[in-house]
C-alpha cells in the first residue's frame, strides 16, 4: 500500500488539549469530541473504567479501588500516562482506528518549556500520530474567531482556560505579546471552595463549586442577583446541610482570581507596541475559552481597561476550531506552528 494512499485513507486530528475539557477536531468531520479532560481507572490494573462525561459523574463518589484522574494541571500534562491513556480513548470514541490517524495538531499554552512541549509531543507519537504538531492555544483561538492573523494588524486575544489564562497580541501570523498566567476557571472554583470553608464552615465538592460558578457565578453586578440552594458538609457538626447563598456573595468569592485576569490584561496592554495598541484600541479584545462564559466578565473588563471586549460566539470551541483550520489549509497556516527549539 503506497504512502500517498495511506495519507488519503488516515484522520487527521485536532486536539484542544485542556486542563478541564478536551476537544478533537477530525479533519472533514468537525469536532466529534468536546468532553472534561477526566479519567477513571481501576487502581492496580491501570484498566479504563470510564473517560469524559461519565468519568466526572464518578468525581468524588469512587471507592478505594478506582481513582479519578485530571492528567492536566494549569495547561500542561502533570500524569504522563493517563493523558496518553485518555487521548486514546478519546480518539476510540471519535471512531478513529488508531491505524489510520495521520497528523495531530495539539493546542499548547504560550508560557509552557521545552520539556513540557516534549511531553505533549510523546503523548500524541505514542497515542499513535505518524505526525505531531503544536500550536499556541492563543493564535489556534485568533483562527477560530476568523481573525485575519496574517495582516500587520494588530489583534488582542484573551484565552480563559481552565488552568490558564493567556493573553496574546498576534500580527503577521506570530505572537508579538504574550503573557500567561495559570489562573482559569480550577482557580475561580478553589476560590469558591476556600470561600464556603471561611465563611460557612461547609465543606463542598469540586464539581458542586463549578456548579455554583456557572449558574449564579458572575464578575459584576447583575441586574437580578440570583440565589442556590447549596449542599455540603459541616466542617463543625460533620454532618450534611443546606445553605441558601446568593450571587453577590459569590462575586465576592471569585474578586481574586478575576482581579489577577485584570491585571495580566493590563500588563500586555502596557507591553504592546505603540503602534498595535492603537490597532487594539480601534478593534478591542476578543475573549475565548470556557471563562468567557462567567456572567458578565466582559462588563467587568470594559469598566477596568476602557476597552471595547467581545465574547466570541461559541468561546468553548474556538480553539479546535481554530486547530480544524490549520489541518484543513496547512499551507496557509505553516508559520503558526510551534518551531522545535533544538537543545544539544
Amino acid at each position: 500500500m503506497g504512502l500517498s494512499f495511506l495519507n488519503f485513507l488516515s484522520s487527521d486530528i485536532g486536539i484542544d488539549l485542556g486542563t478541564a475539557n478536551t476537544l478533537l477536531y477530525v479533519k472533514n468531520k468537525g469536532i466529534i469530541v468536546n468532553e472534561p479532560s477526566i479519567i477513571a481507572l481501576e487502581e492496580n490494573t491501570d484498566k479504563v473504567v470510564a473517560v469524559g462525561n461519565e468519568a466526572r459523574q464518578m468525581l468524588g463518589r469512587t471507592h478505594n479501588d478506582i481513582m479519578t484522574i485530571r492528567p492536566l494541571k494549569d495547561g500542561v500534562i502533570a500524569d504522563f500516562e493517563a493523558t496518553e491513556i485518555m487521548i486514546r480513548e478519546f480518539i476510540k470514541k471519535a471512531n478513529i482506528n488508531r491505524m489510520m490517524i495521520g497528523r495531530i495538531v495539539i493546542c499548547v499554552p504560550s508560557g509552557i518549556t521545552e520539556v513540557e512541549k516534549r511531553a505533549v509531543r510523546d503523548s500524541a507519537e505514542r497515542a499513535g500520530a505518524r505526525e505531531a504538531d503544536l500550536i499556541s492555544e492563543a493564535m489556534a483561538a485568533a483562527i477560530g474567531v476568523g481573525l485575519e492573523i496574517s495582516e500587520p494588524i494588530g489583534n488582542m486575544i484573551c484565552d480563559i482556560g481552565g488552568g490558564t489564562s493567556e493573553i496574546a497580541v498576534i500580527s503577521l501570523s506570530g505572537i508579538v505579546h504574550h503573557n500567561s498566567i495559570r489562573v482559569g476557571g480550577d482557580e475561580m472554583n478553589q476560590a469558591i471552595i476556600q470561600h464556603f470553608k471561611r465563611t460557612h464552615n461547609l465543606l463542598i465538592g469540586e464539581k458542586t463549586a463549578e456548579d455554583i460558578k456557572c449558574t449564579i457565578g458572575s464578575a459584576y453586578k447583575l441586574e437580578e442577583e440570583l440565589d442556590k440552594e447549596v449542599k455540603g458538609r459541616d466542617l463543625v457538626d460533620g454532618i450534611p446541610k443546606t445553605i441558601l447563598v446568593n450571587s453577590k456573595e459569590i462575586r465576592k468569592a471569585l474578586e481574586d482570581p478575576i482581579m489577577m485576569i485584570v491585571e495580566a490584561i493590563r500588563l500586555s496592554l502596557e507591553r504592546t507596541p505603540p503602534e498595535l495598541a492603537s490597532d487594539i484600541l480601534d478593534r478591542g479584545i476578543i475573549l475565548t475559552g470556557g471563562g468567557a462564559l462567567l456572567r458578565n466578565l466582559d462588563v467587568r473588563l470594559r469598566e477596568e481597561t476602557q476597552m471595547a471586549i467581545m465574547v466570541a460566539e461559541d468561546p468553548l470551541s474556538c480553539v479546535a476550531r481554530g486547530c480544524g483550520m490549520v489541518l484543513d489549509d496547512p499551507e496557509k497556516f505553516h508559520k503558526v506552528l510551534v518551531k522545535n527549539r533544538r537543545t544539544f
